[in-house]
């Protein structure tokens, strides 16, 4: 499980329904169990996305082993979707993440 920021002035396009609308479009399925969006793809069976504040979610995968290549076509769907919600590229997520362990607020 971990925490994600979410970009300053993104939470307008992920709340109400749009975040479970583009992870129906993203994955093919997505459900509510409480406060957590699920789907499964691929190598991830389930992801789960909560969004805890205006500025961050909290992402929680479970993988099953799977072809190389279909883990693959799992990590770019994991990026899309991440990407949507945060407002932050794989990269720049990386960037943050390795900062605030610099720091020790992870």
């Amino acid at each position: 499980m971990e925490t994600l920021d979410i970009k300053r002035g993104r939470f307008k396009d992920i709340e109400g329904d749009n975040l479970f609308k583009k992870m129906e479009e993203t994955f093919g399925n997505c459900h509510r169990e409480g406060d957590w969006l699920v789907s499964s793809f691929g190598a991830m069976d389930p992801i789960k996305l909560k969004v805890i504040s205006k500025s961050e979610l909290v992402l929680d995968i479970t993988t099953v082993k799977v072809p190389d290549e279909e883990v693959l076509n799992s990590m770019r769907k994991k990026n899309q979707i991440l990407e949507f919600a945060t407002g932050f590229s794989a990269k720049e997520r990386l960037k943050r993440l390795k900062k605030k362990a610099k720091e020790g607020t992870l």
